[in-house]
């Protein structure tokens, strides 16, 4: 089955005011420690899913706000987080995505990450490129560790690793130009893949949070791999390395 990637492109672009509603995103529940959900996470996974299920009847989706435990990854998945960065919409922080990946028999093969804020729209296909608002993007060429931008992924549901977390934090922040954090993988991911920042990693991360990033930044001629330096599988959680070919083999050698 071809997907009509304008059409998907339509259907995510249409979620942007859902965005912009602070009432709805002032309606919060509480999942677990530093882990939210609004009425707007239920709004843009609702809107999203009745959309492809009427252009794909076919193909199991799934979504952060839903039970998945039937999914079966041997077959056509989406894979769906209709916000990535709940905390940072919750303040009007306005680093929040729409992250939305599809994988045939566990292989990843299209991904698109929208920025409501900036309009932004990063679509990947498998061996067919990676691209920003139709301009076709590559991930950085710094081969030199000092001269990086790094972005960190704190693991904020997971305040138990906040130690060990921190002492890296620390040595990649005194051996790199800068660090950062967006607060939102998805995004970090895409900005990787743009050559806009060179690395990015954060422990336990789940599908819906990486894979369809992971598709752009490998897209993009990077490469995702997990803190031991191995493939990621996209069936469950992993902790994630996104950059360049050369940046990541220093963090993993290195650093982690």
């Amino acid at each position: 089955m071809n997907i009509d990637t304008q059409k998907v492109i339509e259907i995510v672009k249409k979620v942007k005011p859902l965005f912009s509603d602070r009432e709805g995103s002032s309606n919060i529940k509480v999942k677990g420690v530093a882990d939210f959900v609004t009425q707007i996470d239920f709004k843009v996974q609702e809107q999203v899913k009745q959309a492809l299920y009427e252009l794909y009847p076919d193909i199991q989706f799934m979504g952060e706000e839903k039970d998945n435990g039937d999914i079966d990854f041997s077959g056509d998945v989406w894979i769906l987080d209709p916000v990535d960065g709940t905390t940072n919409l919750i303040h009007d922080f306005r680093n929040s995505t729409l992250s939305l990946a599809l994988a045939r028999n566990g292989i990843l093969t299209f991904g698109i990450i929208y920025h409501p804020y900036s309009d932004e729209i990063f679509v990947a296909e498998r061996q067919k490129g990676a691209w920003l608002n139709g301009n076709q993007i590559s991930v950085s060429s710094r081969g030199k560790f000092s001269e990086c931008l790094i972005s960190i992924g704190t693991s904020p549901y997971h305040h138990e690793l906040a130690k060990e977390n921190f002492k890296v934090f620390e040595k990649v922040f005194t051996d790199c130009a800068d660090i950062r954090r967006l607060g939102s993988a998805a995004l970090e991911l895409a900005y990787v893949a743009a050559g806009r920042i060179d690395a990015y990693f954060e422990r336990s991360l789940k599908p819906w949070d990486y894979a369809a990033g992971m598709l752009l930044v490998e897209e993009a001629g990077g490469k995702v791999t997990d803190y031991k330096g191995n493939p990621v599988d996209i069936t469950g959680n992993s902790d994630i390395v996104a950059s360049s070919q050369t940046i990541g083999k220093i963090l993993v050698r290195k650093y982690l």
